[in-house]
């Protein structure tokens, strides 16, 4: 009896802590896509405000450098707290990605918004450690909750939130001990967000699931190695331009100025703003009807450029973006139908570069329905394999290896591999 007696205290205290993370980080989140989508309304009826992206970078870089260099890790410190608890993560971090991403949206950057998301729920939920003093091991339990809460209620995903606040700091391992108030707090969140503050997320729909039998499962691998590449490339693009910058340009606002020129010049080349903010327009399109071969990788191009100079945001909605325009495309080689295609890349190159397989494959069938879960799967697990041992996030430690033959990076991080 006094084990069950246990439980449900346990049970109590995780549900009260979920429920002040979701209603915070909720809330918190709710403000933010309302911030955002005012800002991408505004740059979509004032064009002229792309010319305005190198000063607004200039800003932002200049308010991290003198005021944010103890948050300026962003997901990476939240990962360093999760495996290595130390220090309660300022929450001043909150305040200062939300106005940055803001900023890089309104101008006409190319960024996601899940670090966001992740940043402000983690940081909201790490003052809690401030009030009741926890210990390394409850503290890495609000962390992780907090980034599911941040995660689930910025892109309608509760329990992809939560696997993916599981998931993400420790590569090939689940962080069971979190499991309770994971799921509380991003189901909490997504309430909060949506029955509170009315937020709407998009909608995908796929209209036809073929028959699952050996020659689609091919398919499905097929695409699931060029998903898996695609992701790794694009985070060596993204290490690469971050260390780019960082050895040529000492002063890191002027990183960001140059950046945004550069975001300027190929925005005006091009004659279109498709790359520019999260770019939903172009991942609603993925699934309705053929877009050009190059799409993906003119998304390639703008986001590494805008993340690797310096401008905040996540990756994500990029990947997202990224995904689909692939997936779409190789519908015309890989005979499987577009719209599908379009869902299978949409989270299988958010799986690859951000080693979560599972989430993915959890939020596959949160926004398409079950019916997807066998495609997704293959694909994302698939995609997981081929990006090797590199991520979006450095700070993501090798808990097991992909392969055998990378038996040595187990333990380590990604940024020393």
């Amino acid at each position: 009896m006094k084990k069950e007696l246990d439980l449900v205290i346990y049970l109590i205290k995780w549900f009260t802590f979920s429920l002040i993370i979701g209603i915070l980080s909720g809330s918190a989140s709710a403000v933010f896509l309302l911030m955002l989508e005012w800002a991408t309304k505004t740059r979509e009826y004032n064009p002229f405000l792309i010319y305005f992206l190198p000063a607004g970078g200039f800003i932002v870089s200049l308010i991290y450098y003198f005021y944010g260099k103890e948050v300026s890790k962003g997901n990476n410190l939240i990962l360093d707290e999760i495996n290595s608890p130390k220090k309660v993560i300022k929450l001043r971090m909150a305040p200062m990605i939300l106005f940055g991403t803001v900023i890089t949206h309104l101008f006409g950057g190319s960024a996601g918004r899940e670090g966001s998301g992740i940043q402000i729920g983690s940081s909201i939920a790490d003052q809690l450690s401030l009030i009741f003093k926890f210990n390394k091991s409850d503290r890495r339990i609000i962390l992780i909750s907090g980034m599911a809460a941040g995660f689930g209620s910025v892109f309608g995903t509760p329990l992809a939130g939560a696997v993916f606040g599981l998931e993400a700091a420790v590569l090939g391992r689940l962080k069971y001990e979190a499991l309770i108030p994971a799921f509380l707090s991003a189901v909490i969140a997504d309430v909060v967000s949506k029955n509170w503050w009315g937020i709407v997320h998009p909608i995908y729909k796929i209209n036809f699931f073929p028959e699952i039998n050996i020659k689609n499962i091919i398919f499905a691998c097929l695409a699931g190695v060029i998903f898996g590449l695609t992701g790794k490339i694009f985070s060596l693009g993204l290490n690469f331009i971050k260390s780019l910058f960082s050895k040529y340009i000492k002063f890191s606002p002027y990183s960001a100025v140059i950046g945004g020129i550069i975001i300027v010049f190929l925005t005006k080349l091009l004659g279109t703003y498709d790359y520019n903010g999260l770019g939903l327009e172009i991942i609603s399109k993925s699934f309705t009807s053929q877009i050009f071969a190059e799409v993906f990788i003119f998304k390639i191009l703008f986001t590494l450029i805008t993340l690797g100079s310096g401008y905040k945001g996540g990756e994500v909605t990029c990947l997202f973006f990224i995904g689909s325009a692939l997936g779409n495309t190789l519908s015309r080689i890989i005979r499987l139908p577009m719209d599908l295609m379009a869902g299978m890349g949409l989270v299988s190159v958010f799986s690859a570069a951000a080693n979560t397989p599972l989430a993915c494959i959890v939020m596959a069938m949160e926004l398409f329905g079950d019916k997807i879960g066998i495609y997704a799967a293959v694909s994302c697990v698939v995609a997981y394999l081929f990006s090797g041992h590199t991520g979006i996030y450095d700070s993501q430690k090798v808990g097991w290896y992909k392969h055998f033959k990378l038996v040595s990076d187990r333990g380590k991080k990604l940024e020393d591999l």
